[in-house]
C-alpha cells in the first residue's frame, strides 16, 4: 500500500441507485467518518443505454433514494423538483408513472452532492491486509477502509444458445440504440426481439417508434405477464415482509420469493398497452401490425446464414426455424463478479450457487473478519425477498447497513400499519 493512499471508514463499489442512497444516509448521520465511492462509468447513469423515449418507471416516486426513511433529507426527489423549478411542470403533465429519464436526472442531481464521489475508476481488486481493505484499479491502490460495500450490480448477458453468432446481427437490448443507424438503412427486414420482460418490451417500443414494419417479438412463455399491482401484492414490497422472512429457513425463503416474481419480474401494464397502442396505429397507417407477438416460442438455438440469424425453436408441438435480420437480446442477465483478489475470495462463504451468503444487515459472511465488514447489494432476493433488486426498499436497505456501521440505531424503524399477517 502506498502512504499516499486515502483513508476513509467505508469504501463502495458503484455509484449507482443502491449505493447512492446508501451514502446519501450515511453522509446525513455522522460528521467524523467518510465514505468514498467509485465507479467505473465517466458520469452519473443507471441503465442509460436502455432510455428509450416514452419509458417509464415501475415504482414510485415517494420511493427515492432517502423518502420512507428520512423524509426531510435534502436529496428527496420532492426537494429535486423544487429546486429544479420542474415542480409544477411535472405534476401538471399527470404521468401515471415517472419518466425513466427524470429518474435519470435526479440522480445525477443528487450525486453532485454526494461527497468523495469518483467516477472513471475501475475498481478491479478488494484485498485485505492488517489495516484493513484496499480498493485497486490496474494496480493502483485507490483506497484504504475498515468497511467495504460492494454495489456492482447485474450485466446484461447472452445466453448460451446463441453465443458465437455475428455480433453486429445478434446483441443485446443495450446496444440496441447504438445499432440503429446501421439498422435503419432498410426498415422493412424482419428483427426479432427476444425475450417476454420488461426490456424486451421497450425495445420493441423503440423499433416501432423508429418506424421498423417487421418486428417479432419472441418469448417462450404462453403470455408476457404484467405486474400484478395490486394492493396485497404491494405488501410484498415493505419492511415488514422482509423480517418476516428473516424469521424463515433459507429453502422456505426461496420458495416464497420464487411464487411472487409476477409482483416484480414482469412488464408494466402501460408498457404492454403502449406496445398495443402502437401496433394498432401502424395498422390503421400501413394496413399491417409492426410487430408480430410470438409467445410460446423457445429460442433453443441459432445459425448465421449470409445475411440472415435462423432463430431455431420449440413450441408446443412444433419446432419452426425464423430467419430474421437482426436479433435483439433481452433473455436476462447475470450478477457481475465481485473482484475479490485470491486470499480474500478463500475467506468468504459462499452457498451451493455460488453466490456470497447475506446476513440480515447486508453484511456477508467471511472468516476472520475481526469488526472488518463487507455488504453486498443486489445480491440477497432469496435471502431478503424479492425488492433486494428493486428500488422500492433502498432507503430500508441503507438505514439497517448504516445501523450495523456505525454500531447503534442512528435510523429507527418504526412499524407500519399493515393488515395482513403472512404464514
Amino acid at each position: 500500500m502506498s502512504e499516499n493512499t486515502p483513508v476513509f471508514h467505508v469504501a463502495a463499489i458503484g455509484a449507482g441507485p443502491s449505493n447512492l442512497s446508501l451514502a446519501a444516509l450515511y453522509q446525513a448521520s455522522t460528521q467524523d467518518r467518510s465514505m468514498v465511492l467509485f465507479d467505473r462509468q465517466p458520469g452519473p447513469s443507471w441503465h442509460a443505454a436502455l432510455l428509450h423515449p416514452g419509458v417509464d418507471m415501475q415504482t414510485s416516486w415517494l420511493k427515492d433514494l432517502v423518502t420512507v426513511v428520512d423524509p426531510t433529507h435534502r436529496l428527496s426527489f420532492l426537494n429535486y423538483l423544487v429546486t429544479s423549478g420542474r415542480f409544477y411542470a411535472l405534476n401538471n403533465s399527470q404521468f401515471d408513472s415517472l419518466p425513466r429519464r427524470e429518474y435519470q436526472r435526479y440522480l445525477g442531481w443528487a450525486a453532485g452532492q454526494i461527497d468523495n464521489l469518483h467516477f472513471g475508476v475501475d475498481i478491479d481488486e478488494i484485498s485485505l491486509g492488517a489495516d484493513g481493505f484496499q480498493l485497486s484499479s490496474a494496480g493502483v491502490p485507490r483506497s484504504l477502509s475498515e468497511h467495504v460495500v460492494v454495489g456492482v450490480g447485474t450485466r446484461p448477458a447472452i445466453p448460451a444458445q446463441l453465443s458465437g453468432l455475428p455480433e453486429d446481427r445478434v446483441f443485446i437490448a443495450d446496444k440496441l440504440v447504438h445499432r440503429l443507424p446501421e439498422m435503419a438503412v432498410d426498415k422493412t427486414v424482419p428483427v426479432a426481439v427476444l425475450g417476454g420482460g420488461q426490456t424486451g418490451c421497450e425495445a420493441v417500443l423503440r423499433l416501432i417508434g423508429e418506424g421498423f414494419t417487421d418486428v417479432r417479438w419472441i418469448g417462450r412463455g404462453q403470455w408476457f405477464r404484467t405486474i400484478d399491482d395490486s394492493p396485497i401484492a404491494n405488501e410484498f414490497y415493505r419492511p415488514e415482509h422482509q423480517q418476516f422472512l428473516q424469521g424463515l429457513t433459507l429453502s422456505s425463503r426461496e420458495k416464497l420469493v420464487r411464487g411472487q416474481r409476477s409482483t416484480g419480474d414482469a412488464l408494466t401494464p402501460g408498457g404492454m398497452r403502449a406496445v398495443y397502442q402502437a401496433n394498432y396505429h401502424a395498422l390503421l397507417e400501413t394496413g399491417s401490425f409492426a410487430a408480430n407477438i410470438m409467445v410460446g416460442h423457445d429460442v433453443v438455438g441459432a445459425t448465421a446464414e449470409d445475411d440472415r440469424v435462423v432463430l431455431r425453436c420449440e413450441t408446443s408441438e412444433q419446432h419452426p426455424e425464423i430467419p430474421v435480420a437482426y436479433a435483439v437480446v433481452a433473455m436476462g442477465r447475470e450478477r457481475t463478479p465481485i473482484p475479490f483478489d485470491d486470499e480474500l475470495r478463500e475467506r468468504v462463504d459462499f452457498d451451493d450457487n455460488g453466490e456470497v451468503i447475506v446476513e440480515s444487515d447486508y453484511s456477508i459472511r467471511w472468516k476472520g473478519s475481526n469488526g472488518h465488514r463487507i455488504y453486498a447489494l443486489n445480491r440477497a432476493r432469496f435471502s431478503h425477498g424479492i425488492p433486494d433488486a428493486n428500488l422500492t426498499l433502498l432507503p430500508v436497505r441503507s438505514a439497517l447497513i448504516v445501523n450495523s456501521m456505525l454500531e447503534r440505531e442512528v435510523y429507527r424503524l418504526p412499524k407500519n400499519l399493515c393488515a395482513v399477517t403472512w404464514g
